[in-house]
């Protein structure tokens, strides 16, 4: 043991002496967590208090029209462009037409069942008007009677031709609207005969009933009578038929049933559309010339320069931008289901698909927007309608038949 104290003694001294490592560096933190995912965008804000939506009531086949007897406020009708007229009972469409003359007109492209109009005395005398096209493109009112043992059909038997008018060189630009108006007249809107820019000179012509609307008095018998007041009963210089002249295609008109202005949203050329007042207080543009084909919308057509001297000049035209093509005219909304748009008149354009309003103040408009935000229906809006309540309806080609209503 002695002899192993030296060597342990070294062996010790050895260790003590021997460098020591340094102690490791710390460890490197470890990285931050990932920031947290941004939160979900809010959901878009509810439509504001007040405003309107679309309710659809059903879907038909190429809906061109909605209209509704007078006072009868549980049913609705629907026009089909082929030829047929659809009720409704409380938004219930009854399987059996109430009018159909599909196969009996021409129904392609602009042509077909274009409008159907109740007579005012609807409930005693049980008559009703269409505006249609004949098989070889003649432009047609025809008046039916309901029948007597069904109030959901009409008597096809008792069709009756009031008007007639030549319409064959083109198949386009046929007008269309049938209304009785606050007088109680029949008023009715027709096309210039077609083909570009009124190569017949229809619009200008006061001897054509073509480009025209007409004022007729249906209360008799048959056909028609010249209303005592028409501005040419008595004037050779133009058909006594003839309320106004100067449209192109006045596709869609409408009275506001507060005060019975009259509004014509008529379809432009190539470049404007534009919509007319003809308020009560200036006999609802009795004798008006609203200038086609010599200005389309508030503009010269296809010159720099024109006169317009003795021409009306619409409320409103707008260009052809953002896909807009075809105005498509409505009403002036006095519904109780979207207060939020009371006195606003609504229109649309078949290709752009927008819905638009303004007010009139009696000199100029206000209050003019897009709601479409609110109301969509989508392209090929065709037409509007309005029931006997004063509700407003839209549609379009594509089948779906909406009513406006105050949104949820």
């Amino acid at each position: 043991m002695k002899c192993l104290l030296p060597f342990l003694l070294l062996v010790i001294a050895c260790k003590s002496s021997a460098p020591v490592a340094p102690p490791p560096p710390p460890a490197s933190p470890p990285p931050p967590p990932p920031p947290p995912p941004p939160p979900p965008p809010p959901p878009p804000p509810p439509p504001p208090p007040g405003s309107a939506t679309l309710a659809l009531v059903d879907s038909f086949v190429d809906p061109i029209f909605v209209t509704a007897p007078p006072a009868d406020s549980q049913r609705i009708f629907v026009v089909e462009q082929a030829g047929r007229v659809l009720v409704l009972h409380h938004d219930s469409t009854q399987t059996r037409p109430f009018l159909d003359i599909t196969g009996k007109i021409s129904a392609d492209g602009e042509r077909g069942l274009l409008s159907l109009a109740f007579h005012p005395q609807y409930a005693t005398n049980g008559r009703f008007y269409v505006y249609l096209t004949a098989t070889n493109g003649d432009l047609r009112i025809v008046r039916y009677n309901v029948s007597a043992t069904d109030p959901d059909s009409a008597d096809p038997a008792t069709a009756d031709t009031v008007l007639k008018i030549a319409h064959q060189l083109a198949e386009n630009h046929n007008g269309g609207q049938l209304q009785f108006g606050p007088d109680g007249m029949l008023w009715a809107a027709t096309g210039d005969g077609g083909g570009a820019g009124d190569p017949e000179g229809n619009g200008q012509n006061k001897h054509a009933l073509l480009g025209k609307l007409l004022r007729l008095n249906v209360d008799g018998a048959s056909g028609y009578t010249i209303p005592a007041d028409n501005p040419f009963k008595n004037d050779t210089s133009a058909a006594p038929e003839i309320w106004s002249w100067g449209l192109r295609n006045p596709w869609r008109f409408s009275f506001d049933r507060l005060n019975g202005d009259l509004y014509i949203a008529d379809v432009g050329q190539d470049l404007y559309e534009e919509v007319d007042i003809a308020p009560t207080a200036v006999q609802r543009g009795r004798g008006r010339n609203y200038g086609w084909n010599v200005m389309e919308g508030t503009h010269c057509y296809l010159v720099t320069t024109c006169s317009a001297t003795g021409m009306s000049a619409p409320i409103l035209d707008y260009p052809h931008t953002g896909g807009a093509c075809s105005i498509t005219g409505g009403y002036v909304y006095r519904g109780q289901s979207a207060p939020s748009l009371t006195g606003l008149y609504l229109y649309s354009d078949y290709c752009a698909g927008f819905v638009r309003a303004f007010k009139f103040t009696g000199n100029g408009i206000t209050d003019a927007h897009d709601i479409t935000a609110q109301l969509d229906p989508g392209n090929a809006v065709s037409s509007f309608g309005e029931d006997a309540k004063g509700d407003v309806y839209i549609m379009t080609l594509n089948g779906p038949v909406y009513r406006i209503v105050g949104a949820p």
